[in-house]
């Protein structure tokens, strides 16, 4: 069994429903190019999966149509056709049901059954045909046609953007566990159900991390994913949950001791552990099966490495960090309490063009992991930046950071700050007690953000086209 998920950008959104507003009482269609993410295994429950990235609206002009139809030539299709044969992608009709069917028409399974003939006739065996409506009130439902005489349902739609908006089967019926009900008394039951069809990960378990995975624990997220090198030292004693004196001696990895403690807490989270690298390919599919990653790592390798995925999947991607200066005396005195998060998804400025991230770093970064003989040489004679000093942590801080965090999710969800409550970059004075919002532009040069030649391109080979 597969399991079917289709990504749609809130400006690709916008573009279909403009196309639909345009016919009035009839009903209209398009086509989207898709590029496509295949995991042969879901970590949670063992199933493929098979993810669509929408990338392109092309609108269809229509022969004739009325409020329960519409046909057009197939002409448009086999254009369609051509060009995803050539960009390796997958064609998925949309239209709408302006007479709010919630369901597909006996016209629609015999046109689509057609479409789905027509397109393994054309593009092989192995393509498909994604088939979506859009009814008057937003909601959107959808198919797979594997072959003319076989459709699954298209299990989950996520619209990203401003807003993480979920359509799937169903919603709005489920029943929240017991103890989340004063949650859903704050946030609506529909915010609890919404979270328990998210796969989140959360790349790195230290003091960000730890907490970030125990408060998204703690809201009632369903399927969670732990990935982190490193093991656990006396030093980080100060600020990992869940970790104590023992973990420490005995140097357990950090996500071990992290999903210990919350199938410890048993609130149904099933969560999985995985200690490598984040940009190690044991990594690779357990990253491709989530729908939404925190990043609490704090070396350059895995930012750039997160950075790239988050354009080529449509994953969007909190990225977090904490910047602490202090200066001389007794106590130190303190310059900045500085904390930061991100929200880097196409349409936003990325982590390259912030300037937090640095490809130089990076690469000294990845030479201390995979040749740590000539890092050492290289930093005795100074080619190496910014190394020595242990940076200072506080772990109210820390927390703090992380509900920063995973309050930017709850919005991105529920909507709570009202229309303009999304914030692509926060920046915290903890020490002065001050918010700032920080816009940004993509660079226009900027292969990741300025250009759309990577966002939602899915799988390739070479991996995010990355050949060093």
């Amino acid at each position: 069994m597969t399991r079917h998920v289709l990504l749609l950008r809130e400006t690709q959104l916008a573009e279909i429903r403009t196309h639909f507003a345009g016919a009035g009482e009839k009903e209209a269609a398009g086509y989207l190019s898709c590029g496509l993410n295949s995991c042969a295994s879901d970590m949670w429950d063992r199933a493929s999966v098979t993810k669509f990235l929408a990338r392109k609206f092309f609108p269809i002009s229509v022969e004739s149509a009325s409020d329960q139809h519409v046909t057009w030539k197939t002409d448009s299709f086999i254009h369609a056709l051509h060009d995803a044969r050539i960009e390796d992608e997958t064609v998925a009709l949309v239209h709408s049901h302006p007479s709010n069917f919630a369901s597909f028409s006996a016209q629609d399974d015999q046109n689509e059954r057609d479409l789905a003939d027509l397109a393994q006739r054309r593009n092989g065996t192995a393509s498909v045909l994604v088939s979506i409506v859009m009814l008057p009130n937003g909601a959107l439902f959808g198919r797979v046609w594997k072959n003319p005489g076989r459709a699954d349902p298209v299990d989950l739609i996520i619209v990203t953007g401003r807003r993480f908006t979920l359509h799937y089967a169903n919603r709005g019926s489920g029943k929240s566990p017991e103890f989340l009900n004063r949650q859903a008394l704050a946030l609506g039951p529909a915010f609890n159900e919404d979270l328990s069809h998210l796969r989140i990960g959360v790349v790195g378990c230290g003091g960000t991390g730890s907490a970030t995975a125990g408060l998204l624990t703690r809201l009632g997220t369903k399927y969670l994913a732990l990935f982190d090198k490193d093991a656990v030292h006396q030093t980080n004693l100060n600020r990992l949950h869940f970790a104590g004196r023992t973990d420490a001696e005995m140097e357990r990895y950090k996500v071990h001791v992290v999903a210990d403690g919350i199938d410890a807490m048993g609130l149904g989270t099933q969560v999985k552990a995985y200690d490598h690298w984040i940009s190690s390919i044991e990594c690779r599919e357990p990253l491709k099966c989530c729908d939404i990653i925190f990043g609490c790592t704090d070396d350059n390798v895995g930012r750039l490495f997160l950075n790239r995925f988050a354009y080529f999947y449509n994953v969007p991607l909190i990225d977090m960090g904490l910047a602490i200066d202090v200066g001389h005396g007794d106590p130190p005195r303190v310059n900045a309490f500085d904390g930061r998060v991100t929200v880097i998804q196409p349409g936003a400025a990325c982590l390259l063009c912030r300037e937090i991230i640095s490809p130089i770093r990076a690469r000294q970064e990845s030479l201390k992991r995979t040749n740590p003989e000539e890092y050492e040489r290289q930093k005795t004679e100074a080619y190496v930046l910014g190394e020595g000093n242990p940076s200072p942590a506080v772990v109210p801080f820390t927390t703090g950071l992380a509900a920063m965090a995973v309050e930017e999710l709850i919005h991105r969800l529920q909507g709570l700050r009202g229309p303009n409550g999304s914030i692509e970059q926060r920046l915290r004075k903890f020490h002065l007690m001050t918010d700032r919002r920080q816009s940004h532009q993509p660079s226009a040069d900027c292969p990741i953000c300025g250009s759309q030649q990577y966002w939602n391109r899915g799988d390739i080979d070479p991996f995010l086209d990355i050949t060093a």
